[in-house]
């Protein structure tokens, strides 16, 4: 940092790489702030195993399965966040009335442990008390018959394993609503979307094997480093093989520059690193589509130039709509380019040469492509960029969406969606014996409209904090309040349990980690990674409460005390979780031989048909698109209009925080804080330390986030940064992708301020 910087408390220059000794000290505190100095090394060493658990913090696959030892700083802090001898009991409730507790922050919320005990809301004490099991289930029944069922919405976090996303969509359907809401419509509902337009599947193409095989990794759009921090594991391999990693992203992210894996004797004893992205753009926020068409304009003139850099026989024979892509593409000015991507002709240029070169390429990228208002497009344009050279269906090659949770993937394969096929339609007919609805029920941005307006009457949460990770919390939130009820599944306090309903339920749940006995023993869960490999994970400790149940007995238990004729056996599924596969097996195509595949080390990867050059389409081929809207964001927006992206600290997985800091950006023991990049600044007349109020610069929005510290960083010029979930509040609720519905959290168009109580020292 510049030495004319005042000083700003909590605000510190961190130089050293990404892993290294630095995620051990954390890792150390993480352990000692939450377990049992003992139990915590069996416990960990039980991460990725196949007789252990799948790792709740990311859903980067695992390179090998047998016992090495195998996870990361942030895989760690989720393994004892979870694992933690914190307990939240009746009696610390019985002292903290909701409005109390509401006033913590959601750091404070989390921290106080595990819930112990089934609760409800009693309004006359203003508090959360326990409830009997079979009573609240009972409850609960009678007032879902009382209503329509599609006043009432499931909401599916990704942390939820296959069987319980399944019989979760099960419950539902039997009921007789579609309404799905669920973190996928939040991150990649622009994958699930988009990628099936382009190549038939919703899903990545790419194994971890191709990585061992690729020449060049483009990777757009995320930070490993904290939300699949697995990855970086894959990335240092590349990086020390000579393979180049060319990262678009707005800010420099420590863990895209330099990384010291901590598992290497030579790198942690010499206190040396390895130098991750060989070229770092810093595209500006908003700005991806305009870059992936000028890397595709590039291609195109210089394939015209000297021929063979299209790959022509892929295309004539395994895409449709090349020829109105490319007219598009060379109809896109390069002033406009430029402009909206915030980077040069000539850096795009050479990206598309060094694309050229390689013959066999993998894209990667994150939520910041699909958090936007064009984030189907962006996906889309990524999905083009590799039909162009045929790198799908080829060792080495292929798109790999980075998703976040770590079976987000998985529920969506088993039937969490708000737009089901005919086809799973009717195989749940015929399997049950019940009709399930045909039309399309709400997504994550369409169920808060409809408790705002009064539509939705009730919401059940299979996990997640909804509301805290939706936008707009100042509509958000009172939605929630509305409600005549609210059920809620988990392990801790959030904040959107405590904005209560008429009558609310919190229903603690066993975590990943623990050990899961049903009637015929130890039981297994299975969830699906980033690159749609299935396996099994099975806890061993020794569950935080007696009165903890299973997710999946906690929704039969619900689902048998609401629907009074049910189909299905719900009593005799919880027994033995096989019998849950069973059905799965019988109703979604890929699940063959589904129970004896998960025994096997490793698991088994689900059908990808484009793998092998079979495109599910319409048309049978792949598909190229057209996107018209590259100045698009331009329109309206004044020479003093930013653009926000809101981010994860390091300390941070989605809307849960470990701590305080974000050690790689330089931020200790606070979040409220705006990233700034120093040029505009310094056009807007603020120094680094200024307090400053943002406010959206969107027609009809007056939104705001006021008394927030500006931070001098290396960011993309016209783009700042805030923390989520704070930051969501500048966020509206239909700002957002017309394709998929994903919200805008990463390109918000706002204006900065000096705060009104600001006074700058002499």
């Amino acid at each position: 940092m510049s030495n004319k910087r005042r000083a700003v408390p909590g605000i510190r220059h961190y130089d050293g790489p990404a892993g290294g000794w630095g995620a051990l000290k954390a890792t150390a505190i993480a352990v000692r702030t939450q377990m049992d100095t003992l139990e915590a090394p069996a416990t960990l060493l039980r991460t990725n195993q196949p007789d252990g658990f799948d790792c709740p913090g990311c859903a980067w696959p695992d390179k090998e399965h047998k016992s090495t030892f195998q996870f990361c700083e942030n895989g760690a802090k989720a393994v004892t966040w979870e694992a933690t001898s914190k307990r939240v009991t009746p009696e610390f409730l019985a002292a903290n009335s909701v409005p109390a507790l509401l006033a913590k922050s959601d750091f404070e919320l989390e921290g106080y442990g595990r819930l112990t005990h089934p609760l409800v809301y009693d309004p006359a004490s203003d508090t959360l008390r326990p409830v009997e099991w079979e009573q609240a289930f009972a409850r609960i029944g009678e007032i879902l018959r009382g209503l329509a069922p599609d006043e009432v919405e499931f909401y599916t976090s990704g942390r939820a394993s296959n069987e319980a996303a399944y019989l979760f969509q099960l419950f539902a359907r039997e009921l007789g609503t579609n309404n799905f809401p669920d973190c996928s419509n939040m991150c990649h509902e622009a994958t699930s979307t988009g990628l099936p337009r382009s190549i038939g599947i919703g899903k990545g193409t790419v194994s971890l094997d191709d990585f061992d095989k690729t020449e060049l990794v483009i990777s757009i759009g995320h930070n490993p480093g904290t939300n699949h921090p697995r990855m970086m594991g894959t990335l240092h391999e590349l990086a020390r093989r000579g393979v180049p990693i060319i990262v678009f992203n707005p800010l420099r992210e420590r863990a895209l520059e330099r990384f010291a894996d901590p598992q290497s004797v030579i790198e942690m004893a010499t206190y040396s690193s390895t130098d991750i992205a060989s070229t770092y753009f810093q595209v500006k926020a908003g700005g991806d589509a305009a870059a992936l068409k000028g890397i595709a304009k590039h291609l195109l003139g210089f394939d015209a130039e000297r021929g063979g850099v299209l790959d022509a026989e892929f295309i004539r024979t395994h895409t449709e709509g090349f020829e109105d892509f490319a007219a598009d593409i060379r109809a896109t000015r390069w002033d406009a380019i430029e402009r909206e991507s915030g980077l040069t002709r000539a850096q795009l240029e050479s990206v598309a040469t060094a694309y050229a070169k390689s013959n066999a390429t993998i894209i990667t990228y994150g939520m910041g492509v699909t958090q936007h208002n064009k984030g189907t497009a962006n996906v889309r344009l990524i999905a083009d960029l590799l039909l162009m050279r045929g790198n799908i269906g080829k060792p080495g090659a292929g798109i790999c969406p980075l998703r976040g949770h770590s079976n987000v993937q998985g529920n969506r394969t088993v039937g969490i969606t708000e737009k089901p096929t005919p086809t799973f339609l009717s195989r749940l007919e015929e399997v049950f014996g019940f009709t399930p609805p045909a039309h399309h029920g709400h997504d994550a941005v369409m169920a808060t409209e409809a408790m705002i307006s009064g539509e939705s009457k009730a919401m059940i949460c299979l996990g997640g904090n909804f509301a805290v990770a939706m936008p707009d919390h100042a509509q958000a939130f009172p939605a929630m309040q509305k409600l005549d009820l609210s059920v809620h599944v988990g392990t801790k306090l959030n904040r959107t349990h405590l904005l209560v309903a008429k009558e609310t339920y919190i229903f603690p749940c066993l975590g990943r980690t623990e050990l899961d006995l049903q009637q015929t023993g130890r039981q297994s869960i299975t969830v699906e990674d980033s690159m749609s490999m299935v396996h099994a994970s099975s806890g061993k400790l020794k569950p935080a409460s007696p009165q903890l149940l299973s997710e999946p007995a906690i929704v039969a238990g619900m689902a048998k005390a609401t629907l009074r004729n049910s189909k299905v056996a719900w009593t005799e599924l919880i027994a033995d979780y096989d019998r849950i596969r069973d059905l799965i097996e019988k109703t979604i195509p890929g699940f063959t031989d589904y129970n004896q595949r998960i025994r096997i080390p490793g698991g088994f990867r689900m059908p990808l048909p484009p793998t092998e050059r079979v495109w599910p389409t319409a048309s049978g081929k792949a598909m190229f698109s057209v996107f018209h809207g590259v100045d698009e964001n331009a329109k309206g927006e004044g020479e003093q209009t930013l653009r926000m992206i809101t981010l994860r600290s390091h300390d941070q997985y989605n809307t849960t925080i470990y701590a305080l800091d974000d050690r790689y950006r330089g931020v200790f023991g606070r979040r409220d804080v705006l990233f700034m990049n120093e040029g505009d600044m310094a056009q807007l007349g603020l120094e680094h330390g200024d307090r400053v109020d943002i406010a959206t610069a969107l027609p009809g929005s007056d939104q705001r986030l006021q008394d927030i510290t500006v931070v001098a960083y290396n960011i993309a010029s016209g783009s700042v940064g805030a923390y989520y979930p704070e930051a969501n509040v500048l966020v509206p609720l239909n700002y957002l992708d017309e394709d998929s519905g994903t919200p805008s959290y990463k390109s918000v168009p706002v204006r900065v301020t000096l705060h009104s109580k600001e006074i700058r020292p002499l």
